[in-house]
């Protein structure tokens, strides 16, 4: 962020703003690679630290929207500068919900791992995470450099993110229908599957906010949003 206001106080406000989001990013990142960690390996009692972590983002959310306020009751911004306040409030909402997102995962470590499950499910899963967490990291990246032109690779993972969770949940569908002692284990696994899907929409959010601040304009909305699993349970001929 470059600034070049003639009170220096007004500036170190912004930068305030900008440091507690990289802070809020970092630590949503460590939720969900450890909620992840916690399903594949088992280990409940790293799933309740997640789930006990979460309220640090809360709080965070909170500070930020409230440190905001003050800015602009105070300095009366405008253009970039109202942008940037905006924008942090706007972000620090979708990292918070990459918080929950992380928790709801680790709440389901005690009821997925009471059942055995193939490896090659939580293999998909722990993919899907792996291409959801690189997607975060790199619109953190967008935002600390501002380096816009790497928005649209950002927008472009969310489409395979997409595709893979489309893909994953045919194949646990595929696994309920095989045998009917799957189906509670595997709708556990369902739900993850979608917070994780859900985690890439907030962070293609979070690179368009970072592209509003920046340029003052909205990014187009012809991207896909959605994925496709519902044509799966509604069949080809689904709308």
């Amino acid at each position: 962020m470059q600034t070049h206001h003639t009170m220096r106080s007004f500036d170190d406000e912004l930068k305030y703003l900008v440091d507690q989001i990289a802070a809020m990013g970092g630590y949503a990142e460590r939720m969900v690679a450890e909620a992840m960690e916690a399903l594949i390996q088992s280990d409940a009692g790293l799933a309740r630290k997640v789930v006990a972590d979460d309220v640090f983002l809360d709080e965070k959310e909170r500070e930020i929207g409230e440190r905001a306020v003050i800015i602009i009751g105070r300095r009366q911004p405008v253009a970039g500068d109202l942008r940037e306040i905006v924008g942090a409030i706007r972000i620090s909402s979708d990292l918070e919900r990459i918080g929950d997102l992380g928790k709801n995962i680790a709440k389901r470590v005690v009821a997925v791992t009471e059942s055995k499950q193939p490896v090659r499910l939580f293999r998909g899963l722990d993919a899907l995470a792996g291409l959801a967490l690189t997607q975060l990291k790199e619109v953190l990246d967008v935002y600390a450099s501002r380096s816009i032109e790497r928005i649209g690779f950002v927008r472009d993972r969310d489409e395979e993110i997409d595709a893979m969770y489309t893909s994953l949940f045919r194949e646990l569908l595929t696994y309920m229908m095989e045998d009917p002692r799957n189906i509670t284990p595997c709708t556990h696994l369902l739900f993850c599957a979608k917070n994780i899907e859900r985690i890439g929409d907030h962070a293609t959010n979070i690179a368009e906010t970072v592209h509003h601040i920046v340029t003052g304009m909205q990014l187009p909305l012809e991207r896909p949003k959605e994925d496709k699993s519902h044509r799966i349970i509604a069949g080809p001929g689904a709308s």
